[in-house]
């Protein structure tokens, strides 16, 4: 449990680190902060204090206390201390993670570079602590994984405090666009269309699709779905549109699609587009509970070309996603922002990779 002068201290802290307190502003009064916290003055002394010790604050005589410039110019760094770079994404140990860390940190440690990693669980609260750690800390560039980027997010100040540290920083596989960041994304509406347009070519039309909408992916990969709808003529049935959250992963799929699978024969879908292999190889679990071959009963398609796609008995057609070039092209993005290069966004093109998951429908 936090002490009193501790939730003080964090707090006035966290103002620092999000922009709140801009370096030489005064923070609030000893009296604010008691009547704030409800507080001794004491403990507001105890906390400030602390910060001033740790060069977070500095006093005036007279005048109160005020945000120290902790700022940093890359032209008076000390080139003979370790160089860092702190990377983010939203998970570390699962997925394709690993292999776009493998592959900025092959090339980053060709350059001395140390990597940092953290994850947020893609959770803002988490991100947050993340860049609470990242900016008290001495990083000379950060590579990050958005958290929920299609939601508003509510950790922007912690960005701007980055940029005006001049701590380069860049986004991979979505951005926010309010800060309009350097980035290195993936086409993912195309991604989605040519899944879609693969199953609509094998002459399936009853065709549902599931999405993470709170992640810009998955917004994307849905537009590419209904386009391609478009494209072949094929009206999409809006019950076939299925949506969910980061939180919901691994229940409303299910639930969905066996709500899908109870109807009637001619209302039942004949092929499944997933948010990613992952997603998939959970729907094969449902798909076998009601004894449905793949894919000669039913068709199903993931996304990511990952470990998963080919583990299974059933071998996923899939989308193939950069991953380790992916990882390559951070490293060398942010080596060139350190160096204060110009660089351009990096948008990689996705590439169709059909196995055995989908068929034909005669």
């Amino acid at each position: 449990m936090k002490t009193k002068y501790s939730i003080v201290r964090d707090s006035i802290k966290t103002k620092i680190l999000n922009g709140t307190y801009q370096p030489n502003q005064r923070i609030s009064s000893e009296s604010e902060l008691m009547k704030e916290f409800n507080v001794s003055r004491h403990t507001v002394r105890q906390a400030i204090g602390d910060l001033v010790t740790k060069g977070w604050l500095y006093r005036v005589q007279g005048s109160g206390t005020f945000c120290a410039d902790m700022s940093r110019d890359l032209n008076k760094r000390n080139v003979t201390r370790t160089k860092n770079i702190a990377m983010i994404t939203t998970y570390i140990s699962e997925y394709i993670f690993p292999t776009i860390i493998r592959g900025a940190e092959t090339q980053l440690s060709q350059h001395d570079f140390n990597v940092s990693l953290f994850s947020t669980n893609n959770d803002h609260e988490m991100e947050k602590e993340v860049l609470e750690k990242i900016l008290s800390q001495d990083f000379d560039g950060v590579i990050v994984e958005p958290t929920k980027s299609a939601l508003p997010n509510p950790n922007i100040g912690y960005y701007l405090n980055l940029e005006r540290k001049n701590i380069p920083y860049l986004m991979i596989h979505a951005y926010y666009d309010e800060l309009e960041p350097p980035n290195i994304i993936m086409d993912d509406e195309m991604g989605g269309f040519m899944q879609t347009e693969h199953l609509l070519e094998l002459g399936h039309e009853n065709i549902v699709g599931f999405f993470k909408t709170d992640d810009n992916q998955g917004i994307k990969r849905m537009k590419g779905f209904l386009n391609a709808h478009r494209k072949y003529g094929v009206v999409a049935n809006p019950n076939n549109v299925i949506v969910y959250n980061t939180a919901e992963k691994k229940t409303t799929p299910v639930e969905q699609l066996k709500k899908l699978l109870s109807k009637s024969n001619s209302d039942k879908p004949t092929a499944i587009v997933c948010y990613h292999d992952e997603l998939a190889v959970l729907l094969l679990e449902v798909l076998r509970e009601y004894n449905l071959n793949v894919p000669e009963d039913i068709s199903i398609i993931g996304y990511d070309d990952s470990y998963l796609a080919s583990v299974s008995e059933v071998k996923l057609t899939t989308v193939k996603h950069p991953q380790i070039d992916m990882g390559y092209a951070a490293a060398k993005m942010i080596l060139e922002l350190i160096q204060n290069r110009k660089v351009e966004p990096i948008v990689f093109t996705p590439e169709l990779v059909v196995r055995n998951s989908t068929r034909e429908l005669k």
